[in-house]
């Protein structure tokens, strides 16, 4: 399990799963295989799954401790979840030890006091919610308050433009985001809002209109939850390829630019939502852009 000390933060990866995901050229439209001739680090096999050609892709949480603040970053696809689009094929019907890893990690459900998602897609709200003896969907975390950015929450509850657009969304929602609100648990947060002393949030827009990265700040250290921005490693070589699953490229671009310039100057500890293991890194300088530094890599 990765392991990180931000400051007085603990952080820790609990694992949902982690697999050969989508095939490069089709996850980014403007791919070019000579970047894993340019980059053979990117060819390592916890990067990138040789027999199948793709690449590889966590799903997960991030735990993050201090005090008695016990806080997940996202929580990835679910359990027993239907998920029709052919695209979501590997998150449909799944069983999976999620709460098992997080009990290894020795947080029950009850303990956790936040639940952050940075925005609301499939992979990252699906642990939101889980079915009772009733059929219904109702929070996993009974006892946290689950934190969304206001612009995201607008974009796919209170405004047509979400759902219209990525119709395929109506299940996730219907299943790991409307219980969520209808409970009465969300706190709504903007850019630059501070929630706990050191836990802030910077807008990421471009992956998803109201995307939110997390900061952790303690003690002279920085640690970024990266949210979407990042999908793969590739693209802190390649940070001008967007995904095919980003609302806005061009804005994801503008974002993932910021995001890497600051890291660096910062030597700031990134924890994306998708990397292979270690899953988390820092971000260096080579000629002409940036590199990966796994944490288990020295500088």
């Amino acid at each position: 399990m990765t392991k990180v000390a931000i400051g007085d933060f603990a952080v820790s990866r609990v694992e949902e799963m982690l697999t050969p995901g989508f095939d490069p050229a089709f996850l980014f439209p403007r791919f070019d295989a000579a970047v894993l001739t340019d980059h053979t680090e990117l060819t390592d096999p916890r990067f990138f799954d040789r027999a199948s050609g793709r690449l590889m892709s966590s799903m997960q949480s991030w735990l993050v401790r201090r005090g008695d603040d016990v806080i997940l970053i996202d929580t990835g696809c679910g359990n027993g979840k239907t998920r029709s689009a052919p695209a979501f094929k590997r998150f449909h019907q799944l069983d999976l030890p999620y709460l098992d890893n997080l009990a290894r990690a020795g947080v029950t459900p009850e303990q956790v006091t936040m639940v952050i998602n940075t925005h609301l897609h499939v992979d990252h709200v699906g642990w939101n919610t889980t079915l009772d003896a009733k059929g219904n969907w109702v929070p996993t975390f009974p006892n946290a308050r689950y934190v969304w950015g206001r612009v995201e929450t607008a974009h796919w509850l209170d405004l047509p433009d979400g759902l219209k657009a990525q119709p395929e969304a109506f299940e996730t929602v219907a299943d790991s985001v409307r219980p969520i609100r209808d409970a009465g648990l969300v706190d709504l947060v903007d850019d630059g809002d501070e929630i706990l002393p050191g836990v802030s949030f910077r807008a990421a827009p471009g992956h998803t209109i109201g995307q939110m990265q997390v900061w952790l700040e303690s003690k002279g250290q920085t640690g970024i939850f990266t949210a979407d921005c990042l999908h793969q490693p590739i693209q802190v070589y390649r940070p001008e390829w967007s995904t095919c699953f980003c609302e806005d490229p061009d804005g994801a671009i503008a974002t993932r630019d910021v995001l890497l310039k600051v890291a660096a100057e910062r030597d700031a500890v990134l924890f994306p939502s998708h990397f292979g293991a270690p899953h988390a890194g820092r971000i260096g300088l080579r000629p002409g852009g940036y590199r990966f530094i796994p944490l288990t890599e020295a500088a």
